[in-house]
């Protein structure tokens, strides 16, 4: 935002402050001033000259030799413009000048035999506008010697202040005036203008309808007839050059200039174009495109809120007009659009067009639906000063449903707790009362304060803690002479995960950070994904219900550039709907995942080895790596199942207390075609949330085996519906304390079984710390177990 001191000047009383007093307030009061511009500074050295004397250069046809008063001697200087004359004022820039344009510090030279001392400049090389057509001629009742800065009216400082996107209030010089008020405890002075209306009624001339007041609240609309588009005058030319705005003619620069005074974007329609001398404010519809200002074609959404008139579009609401009813010099009467319209809509609108204006950037951050009637009036009035115009009586305002202000209540004892200092309870009311926020009830220890809808950002008490804190100074915070420290042991929460990270690293597995933002598309094939409400983008209109669309969009990125061999892994949240309609945070489930892939091969040809492609055994190993270096080796029960995933063709579960842990396998070719994957993918999903609250073991030192261990071996024919968890149960629950150990190591399934049968082969571990076992001892065990599966699972002894 570019603020003109001299302009800022008109709202609050702040002469009496230096530059740098300013900046440092506004700065600390979170309206961070990245750059300053003295224009007294940057004319150093630049006075108004008088041209005496021009003759042609007698080494040079292009060029002049001139004679140039600067108010105290006469100095040859060599022009090459064409519009240099005897008589004209001119810019001078004298010997030691900084040409702004270029930064070349001016000497004195010897062009072509001749010597130069000075320059005469155009308006581009002082940095004034783009024109260097030739010199920048001056008012000729300018006294040479004069300062340039002066000359011009540029005697000002211009700051160019960064506005958060919450702080769409201070887009405006009133804005900054505010906050500055609240700061030095000075009057805001609100523009006062009066105007005489005609006693013709505007709404005799004109009229205004809106078929979409969710988009747009409000419309309101002032009527100037007989106007005259000219030139604006100078004090208007250098208000909006002073902040970078290229003037254009008076009824454009004043809508430019109530912009920069009051924050509300305005738009003048030449009323005669609009049929039916009417406004109708809708959504595009069936309407496909539309020719605006900057004569480009726009392509439109059903969605985008459009200003129409009784049989056509006429501008893009919010964002720019159309050349169908722009004004041009021919313009007699006039019609100035002034409306609040919904930051979403705007926003949309100018993300999906690409287009930004200054109109936009205010009504996608939120305007003040209570300026809108003065802007218009404000606007009227100056075009009727500048252009000898008519205002018809009355203003057209379309308000249907009044946006309230908010209430928020303010507890003082909470401002000490928050702030850690005590701040005077009336100058807590200073402060809100200059920043425009009444206060309507309260007694000693709390206040009721009304938040006008120019405040988007104040919603909650900790809001108006902020305000007040930032007023009244971060600076002030007064100097802690003792600070007290608990030595009891913190708690680092990311330390679980840096640990899992570090694991992984060394395996050989590649950290990767993808968007938690998916299109719909995208997000509703991998879980039940919730919308968000004002998404970016379509691409991000969603929160990601798995890590795998992430992980697969980079192997798919991989692979286009030649890179098939990877081990990946991400660490991040996942959110899912737990119910259909969201009422509450009760209804999303958000946890933290970590997902593992492999893809491509385990190493390529060598003399030593050959090739092979990776496969799930290899993940599988590098997850119970893990376990086994966070103390779960042994923990997690392992059950096999297959098509019982949305997108793995088989799947591994390990559980704890009968709770699904993590999940992998192999995705299907289904989904690795989303994403035009064509090798083979393997991943493993593990619940980061669920595995931190398993109990771990403290590694212990145990004495080495004294006595042989016993392994036996067995197969079991059982339905396909049992998996191998509930066989180790029921073994594990049949057998004493001799066995120590089961596993499971080979699932075979084939029509020979019979129909719905599998083979699930096991190796059973047996040994006594104290003894060695007999062979009776062992056969008893086994047996038991075998007879144990038969009877509860109707299992079959194979081979």
């Amino acid at each position: 935002m570019i603020i003109s001191l001299n302009w800022l000047n008109e709202y609050v009383d702040i002469s009496d402050f230096s530059v740098d007093d300013i900046v440092d307030k506004l700065t600390y009061a979170g309206l961070e001033v990245e750059d300053i511009k003295d224009y007294k500074k940057q004319f150093e050295n630049f006075v108004v000259g008088y041209v005496k004397e021009k003759k042609k250069h007698p080494n040079a046809d292009k060029l002049s030799l001139c004679i140039v008063n600067n108010g105290n001697e006469d100095i040859n200087v060599i022009c090459g413009a064409p519009n240099v004359e005897e008589g004209q004022k001119i810019a001078f820039a004298k010997v030691g000048a900084v040409i702004p344009e270029n930064g070349f510090k001016l000497s004195k030279v010897k062009i072509r035999g001749e010597y130069s001392s000075g320059m005469i400049c155009s308006e581009k090389e002082l940095n004034i506008s783009e024109n260097h057509d030739g010199i920048m001629v001056l008012d000729p009742s300018l006294k040479e010697g004069t300062e340039l800065a002066s000359a011009l009216g540029m005697d000002d400082t211009i700051l160019d202040i960064a506005i958060t996107p919450n702080r769409q209030d201070a887009l405006s010089h009133v804005g900054i005036a505010r906050d500055l008020a609240a700061m030095y405890d000075r009057e805001l002075k609100m523009p006062k203008f009066e105007f005489a209306e005609d006693q013709r009624k505007a709404d005799d001339f004109a009229s205004v309808a809106i078929e979409n007041s969710e988009d747009c609240p409000r419309y309101a609309a002032k009527v100037v007839l007989e106007v005259e588009v000219k030139d604006s005058p100078g004090w208007l030319k250098q208000k909006l050059i002073s902040i970078g705005s290229r003037p254009i003619n008076n009824i454009v620069d004043v809508t430019n200039f109530v912009l920069h005074e009051l924050g509300q974007p305005l738009h003048a329609f030449d009323l005669d174009k609009l049929a039916d001398q009417k406004i109708v404010v809708k959504s595009a519809g069936e309407q496909t495109s539309f020719m605006t200002l900057d004569s480009k074609e726009r392509k439109l959404l059903p969605t985008d809120l459009m200003i129409c008139d009784g049989q056509k579009s006429v501008a893009i609401a919010g964002v720019m007009g159309g050349e169908n009813s722009e004004v041009t010099t021919e313009t007699k009467n006039i019609l100035i659009e002034s409306a609040f319209f919904n930051p979403a809509s705007i926003r949309k609108t100018a993300k999906h067009l690409g287009l930004s204006t200054d109109a936009s950037y205010r009504f996608e951050r939120g305007t003040d639906p209570e300026i809108v009637v003065l802007a218009a009036e404000r606007a009227a009035q100056l075009i009727a000063e500048l252009s000898g115009g008519k205002i018809l009586n009355g203003t057209i305002d379309q308000y249907p449903d009044k946006i309230q202000h908010r209430k928020v209540k303010l507890r003082y004892l909470r401002i000490t707790k928050i702030l850690g200092y005590e701040i005077p309870n009336e100058e807590v009311k200073r402060i809100l009362s200059n920043l425009s926020l009444e206060i309507i009830d309260g007694d000693e220890n709390e206040i009721m304060v009304d938040v006008p809808p120019f405040r988007h950002d104040i919603e909650r008490e900790i809001d108006l803690i902020e305000e007040v804190a930032r007023i009244y100074g971060y600076e002030n915070i007064p100097d802690v002479q003792k600070i007290s420290i608990t030595l009891d042991k913190t708690i680092d929460q990311s330390q679980y995960k840096d640990e899992l990270r570090n694991h992984l690293t060394g395996m050989g597995f590649y950290e990767i950070i993808t968007n938690s933002l998916l299109s719909e598309e995208t997000a509703q094939k991998f879980g039940s994904a919730i919308t968000i409400l004002n998404p970016q983008s379509t691409e991000m209109a969603n929160t990601r219900p798995s890590l795998l669309p992430g992980t697969l969009g980079t192997i798919a990125r991989n692979l286009n550039v030649k890179q098939p061999n990877l081990s990946l892994f991400e660490i991040g949240n996942t959110f899912i709907k737990k119910n259909e309609v969201i009422k509450s945070f009760d209804d999303i489930e958000e946890s933290t995942h970590l997902l593992l892939s492999i893809t491509g091969k385990v190493n390529v040809d060598q003399w030593y080895t050959s090739e092979r492609e990776v496969d799930f055994f290899d993940l599988k190993g590098f997850v119970n790596e893990l376990l086994r270096k966070i103390s779960l080796d042994n923990v997690l029960v392992d059950s096999y199942y297959h098509n019982n995933s949305l997108y793995l063709d088989y799947s591994l579960t390990k559980s704890y207390d009968g709770n699904v842990i993590a999940e992998g396998g192999k995705v299907k070719k289904e989904v690795l075609q989303l994403f035009d994957i064509d090798q083979d993918v393997f991943v493993f999903d593990i619940n980061i949330d669920l595995l931190k609250k398993i109990p771990t073991t403290q590694k212990v030192y145990s004495e080495p085996l004294k006595y042989p261990k016993v392994v036996r071996d067995l197969a079991f024919i059982i339905d396909n519906n049992i998996d191998s968890a509930k066989v180790i149960e029921v073994v594990t629950k049949s057998s004493s304390k001799l066995l120590k150990n089961i596993k499971l190591f080979d699932i075979f399934e084939s029509d020979s079984l019979g129909k719905g049968k599998k083979s699930l082969a096991f190796e059973l571990e047996y040994y006594d710390e104290s003894k060695t076992l007999t062979e009776e001892e062992v056969e008893k065990e086994f047996w038991k177990s075998i007879k144990a599966v038969e009877s509860e699972l109707k299992a079959k002894l194979r081979g």
